[in-house]
């Protein structure tokens, strides 16, 4: 499962990168369209996906300790989006062993 998901999270942040050079290639983010800016879907998209953002911070400010690491994610999440999350994934999912089990990941580890 570890080697699953460090492969899912590569190309997460492979894609996620590769779009957002292309997509800022073709257009700035600030000359987007007001037709597009205000329609009732972009509008009901974004509300979801910092909606989503703001529940994987949930579980990072659980897993995080530090209150500067929690702050510093949280502003690179709300910046990033999924860049941010999936550089997050690939770093919690490095510091346990390929055979480890979802729960060395997911979980909060006691401090030593």
């Amino acid at each position: 499962m570890i080697l699953f998901l460090r492969f899912f999270f590569v190309l997460v942040l492979i894609s996620m990168l590769a779009v957002t050079f292309w997509a800022s290639t073709q257009c700035a983010l600030w000359k987007t369209p007001r037709e597009v800016v205000t329609h009732p879907w972009f509008i009901a998209t974004l509300f979801d996906t910092y909606w989503a953002f703001l529940t994987f911070y949930c579980w990072l400010a659980y897993k995080e300790v530090s209150w500067l690491s929690r702050v510093a994610w949280l502003v690179g999440i709300l910046l990033l989006g999924n860049i941010a999350m999936a550089i997050y994934m690939l770093i919690a999912l490095f510091k346990v062993p390929a055979d480890g089990k979802i729960e060395d990941v997911l979980l909060r580890r006691p401090r030593s």
